[in-house]
């Protein structure tokens, strides 16, 4: 595997890519009920032998004009202590199509690991109505609400995939005192004005070389004008595509740890807790797809 990875560095390439989803047309997406939403766990999670976290299909209401209830997917600890989990919490959304499964169907198993080995609720949230970002953004902050009134989570790490970096930034330009952390795969610079008002909190930016839905010019774009004075990783992977498939345990990794460090729960992240961390419980990249198309991610133009 090689990739490129830059850290508050200068980015001085130049670039002819095309940002492409400011340009491409928008294919029609459908809202989903909660009930038609799934997998609930990874579909390696048994054979693994990993204890599945409590989850459950639920409908997050959201007051705006709109006024309707964001379908999602909630993952639950089993022995849930506020202090312990330093009140935080974790919200996955996914691209302009919506879904739960995220990129190469890692939010299932993220999600699981999180509430397993972290011991905190996370929220794989779909829209109300995918590929609009005033909604979009309302959604996100609504399970923001729903965990705080659940849980007393303050704290949230968003994590976005390709349109999905348009409201996680600009929820993150919006609630600076209760967003610790961004972290995106293939996140398109359209409606991302928010992530010059994130630093100093860290922003994690992972792209695939060989991406053709969204160049990597745009995670670099973002890269450039979160600034220098914060915690900022670009990573890019070399010729992986939109979601990236052929990295998809490694990008896992790298967005546990890096939701445990903004959350202040990186010390509890020991060796065995590290294993568990990385263990592939997704599959082959036909597993990976198929909990993509039964998550409907695959939907609004979306693909891999």
């Amino acid at each position: 595997m090689s990739h490129c990875i830059l850290r508050n560095s200068r980015i001085s390439w130049t670039s002819s890519f095309k940002l492409l989803l400011t340009s491409r047309k928008m294919a029609s997406t459908l809202s989903h009920t909660p009930a038609s939403l799934g997998p609930l766990h990874p579909a390696k999670a048994q054979t693994a032998a990993v204890k599945p976290s409590v989850a459950k299909s639920i409908g997050i209401r959201v007051k705006d004009p709109l006024d309707h209830e964001a379908p999602a997917i909630l993952h639950e600890p089993r022995n849930y202590n506020r202090q312990q989990a330093n009140e935080s919490a974790v919200v996955l959304i996914s691209g302009a199509g919506g879904g739960v499964s995220g990129p190469a169907g890692i939010y299932p198993s993220l999600a699981d690991k999180f509430s397993l080995l972290l011991n905190i609720p996370c929220i794989r949230l779909d829209y109300r109505q995918p590929a609009r970002e005033k909604y979009c953004t309302a959604d996100v902050v609504a399970a923001f609400d729903y965990l705080a009134t659940h849980y007393s989570s303050k704290n949230f790490v968003i994590v976005g995939w390709s349109f999905g970096g348009s409201p996680c930034f600009t929820v993150a330009a919006r609630e600076p005192e209760r967003v610790r952390g961004v972290a995106t795969v293939a996140s398109q610079t359209a409606g991302t004005e928010g992530v010059r008002q994130l630093s100093p909190r860290p922003v994690l930016l992972l792209h695939g070389t060989g991406d053709t839905c969204l160049s990597p010019a745009c995670s670099q774009t973002l890269f450039r004008q979160y600034g220098e004075k914060g915690e900022r990783e670009l990573k890019l992977f070399e010729g992986d595509d939109h979601g990236l498939s052929r990295n998809a345990v490694e990008v896992e990794r790298l967005i546990f740890h890096f939701a445990a460090r903004c959350l202040g729960l990186g010390g509890m992240v020991d060796e065995p807790m590290k294993e568990e961390a990385a263990k592939d419980l997704a599959g082959s990249r036909k597993e990976r797809v198929s909990e993509m198309q039964e998550g409907h991610d695959l939907e609004g133009g979306e693909r891999l």
